[in-house]
């Protein structure tokens, strides 16, 4: 029985280790503090294209901001964080989690289960 466990208990560190994904991925610096002011124009109308989506403006929308109070924020960012913002905005997700995620939820659900089936 003890050696039955103790098969169990490796099983499940290994799978721990071993299944889970990971979302690593390398991120871009900031660009230096004298962004020219052409390209402060082009990051900020890639960033307002995003924000004057009608999904985009619908959720914000949703919470309250208005495109104003959206195009100000958007204004009172730092140039590196507007470049940043501007250059990573297809690696941006909306919330909850993908299908990739609820797939390994179901796959860690159903060993747990196997696992409890197996040692009652």
């Amino acid at each position: 029985m003890l050696k039955r466990f103790s098969q169990v208990l490796v099983f499940i560190v290994l799978a721990l280790a071993f299944a889970a994904p990971t979302f690593a991925a390398p991120t871009p610096s900031k660009t230096a503090a004298n962004q020219s002011l052409d390209s402060r124009q082009a990051d900020l109308a890639v960033v307002r294209d995003i924000a004057a989506d009608q999904q985009v403006a619908q959720v914000l929308a949703t919470h309250g901001f208005t495109p104003d109070q959206v195009n100000a924020k958007i204004a009172q960012l730092s140039p590196q964080d507007l470049h940043q913002l501007a250059r990573n905005l297809d690696q941006l997700q909306a919330a909850g989690l993908t299908q990739q995620e609820w797939l390994w939820i179901g796959i860690g659900a159903l060993g747990a289960l196997i696992i409890i089936v197996a040692l009652s």
